[in-house]
């Protein structure tokens, strides 16, 4: 007999590291920040740092432990990240993950005529608009850098057209700080104020240290404008392995991991309980090409390790997913975008990105987009996970049907079969329907949904009061430029 009241449920995961390794490679890193240090380029931070006990040699700074395990205990464990109406969309916290796009590609992939051309302003709305449309993708990153508006303000545009063309929540970049301060004015106009942003904040800044171990005068600039502000911000590390961090797996997670506990010490120096997103880039490169590979098993191993690590500090994750090293979305596109989908969800990435990278980072693909919206749509029902209690055990069925029996006409069958996952891409059909229907491609397919999407969807629109005002913060940064 089983307890009615019975229900159990896990989501699936994966351990890359051991205990004992974590152990080594937090020590490891206490060790290099205590003995090395890090270069912080800008006098106010270092004097905190001074201040807080840290030793200073010129601009290097070297960090005690007690400081590294303070500033963990003190950095929020769960960030919340909202729409752009101040609706709860994601909770950034233990294993729960969220899609979403990469950043700032000079090139796209034209959805009409498959060229690789520079992106535009007009690619922004339209990654922003598929993004809004597709189901089981759940942020925006910018996804082009558009080279027909003024280059020094582009990512003011940037953030303008993506607030203007969906209500999901984005994670946006800024090329300096006045440009910063420009983007959180256009956000408070749009939350209804800086009280109203700081407690349900719908964007966060991308953000980086230079490997290896510096803090440059941009990232320290932009960490002290938002963490005096309380706002959200992705800081991490983006190496390139055996260029601008150790060869190893094992030395490269060792420097990244210093990378983001000393950025995420400054941050609570600033403000205790600054939120910051932690984890993120350890790039393999392939010494034969000397090209960066976003689908190398070294890039993989290296953010699932980098991930185990955040989850022992409890920090938010930011990881990678659904990108490839193909120049077009094809079977190579397909392949190593799913793997990275399905991995990254067992690891427990939180804010996972890059959705839609294709050539290394360097070109956005709109059906690549698709195709891995679909994906993430069938990765998110497995980490679903079994539900088991008394319903779905259905012993009651079972003996009702007997040997011999079938289920199709059981009303336990019609209550639960839509529960089963069914793709809208990925082909089910028999040959002679996928040929009555035209013999299409998933790429065909996906290509197809990207044109629809470009062709008829319509976003929610932003106040035109709120518009006027973004449109100013434009205006006044302009007449700055010249």
């Amino acid at each position: 007999m089983i307890n009615s009241d019975f229900n159990a449920q896990i989501s699936p995961g994966m351990r890359l590291l051991s205990d004992d390794q974590i152990q080594e490679i937090h020590s490891a890193t206490l060790e290099l920040l205590r003995r090395t240090g890090v270069e912080v380029l800008v006098p106010e931070v270092r004097d905190l740092l001074k201040k807080a006990g840290c030793w200073l040699d010129g601009e290097r700074v070297r960090i005690p432990s007690h400081l590294i395990e303070w500033a963990v205990r003190t950095a929020p464990t769960r960030i919340v990240l909202c729409d752009r109406d101040g609706n709860p969309a994601m909770e950034l916290e233990g294993r729960k993950g969220y899609y979403g796009t990469g950043s700032d590609t000079p090139f796209v992939l034209d959805a009409y005529t498959g060229e690789r051309r520079e992106a535009v302003l007009e690619d922004i709305a339209n990654v922003a608009k598929l993004i809004d449309a597709l189901p089981n993708l759940d942020f925006l990153m910018c996804m082009g850098i558009a080279s027909d508006v003024t280059e020094n303000l582009s990512d003011l545009y940037h953030f303008r057209t993506m607030v203007s063309n969906t209500s999901k929540p984005i994670i946006y970049t800024a090329w300096s700080r006045p440009n910063l301060e420009a983007i959180i004015e256009m956000a408070e106009a749009i939350a209804g104020g800086a009280d109203a942003l700081q407690r349900s904040p719908f964007c966060a800044l991308y953000s980086e240290p230079i490997s290896p171990l510096t803090h440059a005068e941009e990232s320290c600039e932009k960490l002290l404008f938002l963490a005096k502000k309380g706002l959200p911000v992705v800081y991490t590390p983006g190496m390139m392995v055996g260029a601008t961090a150790p060869v190893t797996l094992a030395g490269a997670l060792v420097q990244a991991n210093a990378e983001q506990l000393s950025g995420l010490l400054i941050t609570q120096l600033i403000r205790e309980g600054a939120p910051m997103i932690g984890a993120g880039g350890i790039l393999f490169m392939d010494m034969s090409q000397g090209l960066i590979s976003y689908a190398a098993p070294e890039f993989m191993l290296g953010n699932t390790a980098f991930a185990e690590m955040c989850h022992f500090y409890e920090i938010p994750i930011f990881a990678f997913s659904g990108c490839s090293d193909a120049k077009v979305f094809d079977q190579q596109a397909a392949a190593e975008g799913a793997m990275w989908m399905m991995l990254t969800a067992l690891g427990g990435g939180n804010l996972i990105h890059d959705v839609g990278y294709v050539e290394s980072g360097i070109t956005a693909s709109y059906d690549q987009i698709v195709a891995m919206d679909e994906v993430a749509g069938l990765v998110k029902r497995f980490m679903g996970g079994v539900e088991i209690n008394e319903e779905t055990i259905a012993l009651d069925v079972i003996d009702q049907v007997g040997p011999g029996g079938h289920y199709v006409g059981e009303e336990h069958t019609f209550k639960h079969f839509r529960h089963n996952w069914r793709p809208k891409l990925l082909d089910r059909s028999s040959r002679d329907d996928w040929e009555q229907a035209g013999s299409l491609t998933l790429g065909d397919r996906a290509n197809a949904k990207v044109r629809e999407i470009f062709e008829n969807y319509q976003p929610a629109p932003l106040d035109e009061g709120v518009m006027k005002q973004l449109d100013a913060v434009i205006e006044k940064a302009e007449e700055r430029e010249k």
